[in-house]
């Protein structure tokens, strides 16, 4: 069992290491340029959207096939396609009824049905360059005693914990029902990380003031995910598949950003690790 001295050095070590290594994924120019290819994909009107969402709720990026293969990736043998609908024009001429000899253009608008495929359809194209997105979930099948207590605690706090179908989110806090809600199929270890990521935002009071929270989002996302990185840390599991990037992200590359959350968020760290390991 680590002393209370011991454990603060580990967290204060934990959490220089956010730095360093948001540090180096910036400088290595990985993020920017996933963010240029997340960017090269089309932007879905709502119905398509929708229509993607109907046929594969865990969609993340979509593309043809001829597209994944530009982008240097192969949808693989088998894989059932996302029907959307596209948009074309094609100009016509026609003979004005009432004088044969003038022809009247005009633009025809139809909406072909295409086929795209989810990333997660398709495998890397051996030898071509290709940007992985550097926010990958955790697949752990152990929550490394995180789950139980921190649900106890967050009850006897007036909060509950639930589990839903979730489309584009891990999990999220619903401070009108007080209610912390998982997506239903994740992984014990990435259950574990997000009930930390959420339990932060109500410890650090992000969930008080919606209105603060929009307004301040990125500040308050990097500070909930550091203190999921150090909890998970001091609980003996690494969270940086996926905390480093979604702190890149959220931070927008600045290290300092991050430094000057430093004392909030080992406070609330602290905190909930004593939950945990108590």
């Amino acid at each position: 069992m680590h002393s209370v001295e011991q454990r603060n050095a580990q967290a204060e070590a934990l959490h220089a290491s956010i730095i360093d290594q948001v540090q180096q994924l910036a400088d290595s120019g990985q993020w920017r340029k996933f963010l240029d290819f997340a960017r090269s994909f089309h932007s879905y009107s709502l119905n398509n959207l929708l229509l993607i969402l109907a046929q594969n709720p865990d969609a993340t990026m979509v593309a043809g096939f001829r597209q994944w293969q530009a982008k240097g990736r192969q949808v693989r043998k088998g894989e059932t396609s996302i029907k959307i609908f596209g948009y074309s024009t094609k100009k016509t001429t026609r003979t004005d009824a009432e004088n044969s000899t003038e022809q009247e253009e005009r633009t025809v608008h139809y909406f072909p049905v295409l086929s795209v495929f989810d990333i997660s359809q398709t495998d890397p194209i051996e030898g071509v360059p290709t940007q992985e997105n550097p926010v990958q979930a955790l697949t752990g099948d152990h929550d490394h005693g995180v789950l139980d207590p921190l649900t106890a605690h967050l009850g006897g706090n007036g909060w509950s914990v639930t589990q839903e179908t979730l489309a584009h989110a891990n999990g999220y806090t619903d401070p009108d029902r007080r209610t912390v809600v998982l997506g239903r199929n994740l992984a014990p270890e990435q259950a574990a990380k997000t009930l930390i990521h959420e339990a932060a935002h109500i410890q650090l009071g992000h969930t008080d003031n919606l209105d603060e929270y929009r307004q301040h989002r990125g500040r308050m996302e990097v500070e909930a995910e550091s203190v999921a990185y150090i909890v998970a840390g001091l609980c003996g599991f690494d969270t940086s598949a996926y905390s480093i990037g979604y702190i890149t992200g959220w931070a927008h590359q600045d290290v300092d950003l991050i430094r000057e959350t430093a004392s909030r968020v080992l406070n609330a760290t602290q905190a909930i690790a004593d939950v945990i390991t108590s």
